[in-house]
């Protein structure tokens, strides 16, 4: 009977630094991650009557309340731009910040079948649910275009810079939703507190207000909100107004922290997730 020739001894060791976070291993798994991007978008849509129509429901019912409440009865200025148009614009990075933090959020609970039963690197799931928010956005973008036709308000030169104001809101949506998602795994009432959260978040966001309202020797410690910047450079970029630049650096600061943070957080709860969802 032939032996069976040694087989080579391999010894596992824990990683350190930015290696333990194998942010390599996620193109690998690229193909997992474009399927649950998909995935998701057709579950969000299956069996609904409006479909992709609630991607433009949503922002367009809270941009009616908003131009009655604060910008008929308030009487709040809108930078020499029509209410709507200004609030619009201001709800679309925000309504794209809320799908991708609520996604990230609970995706590890959503595909608590998958992490169960298969080995991936976990990051891939808030990730794919982050990038699944995009075709709301895309479509809602629509919606803006037609208000902003007629009320006959035209487009910058600014509106280069929309795509890196998208893609600091997808940030720091993930940056939160990495926490958020961790925590929901071992602390399920988590889930109940984060709409309360959105809610202060949203009234410490300039929606429904223009930044010209915080007084200058708060506009730095109001800029560490990350979203301050985001909306506020949506604005600039699509049709001029406060310039963002000088709030970024404070929000970029905490959105960067956050997302590091969360990273490091994320990689060393997800060795529990199998035991505890």
């Amino acid at each position: 009977m032939t032996e069976m020739p040694p087989q080579p001894a391999v010894r596992i060791r824990p990683q350190s630094g930015w290696s333990a976070l194998d942010l390599a291993a996620l193109w690998d798994y690229r193909e997992l991650a474009y399927y649950m991007v998909w995935r998701d978008i057709k579950v969000r849509y299956k069996q609904t009557v409006l479909g992709v129509g609630w991607a433009l429901v949503q922002p367009l019912a809270s941009m009616v309340v908003f131009t009655v409440v604060f910008g008929r009865l308030a009487g709040l200025p809108s930078e020499g731009v029509p209410y709507a148009v200004f609030t619009m614009a201001a709800l679309l990075p925000w309504q794209l910040f809320v799908n991708a933090f609520n996604g990230a959020a609970n995706s590890v609970t959503s595909n608590a079948g998958v992490i169960t039963k298969v080995y991936f690197p976990r990051l891939v799931v808030p990730l794919s649910a982050v990038a699944a928010t995009l075709v709301d956005f895309a479509v809602s973008l629509l919606l803006l275009a037609a208000l902003m036709i007629w009320y006959g308000v035209s487009l910058g030169p600014n509106l280069i810079f929309l795509p890196l104001f998208t893609f600091v809101a997808l940030l720091t949506a993930l940056a939160a939703g990495l926490w958020s998602a961790a925590l929901n795994v071992k602390y399920r009432d988590v889930r109940y507190v984060l709409p309360y959260l959105l809610q202060l978040w949203l009234l410490v966001s300039p929606v429904a207000y223009s930044t010209t309202l915080i007084p200058e020797r708060w506009q730095t410690i109001y800029a560490l909100n990350p979203l301050v910047a985001v909306i506020q450079g949506f604005r600039w970029a699509l049709f001029g107004g406060q310039s963002p630049w000088d709030l970024i650096a404070g929000s970029l600061a905490v959105t960067l922290v956050l997302l590091v943070g969360g990273l490091y957080f994320f990689r060393r709860a997800e060795a529990m997730f199998s035991d505890l969802i």
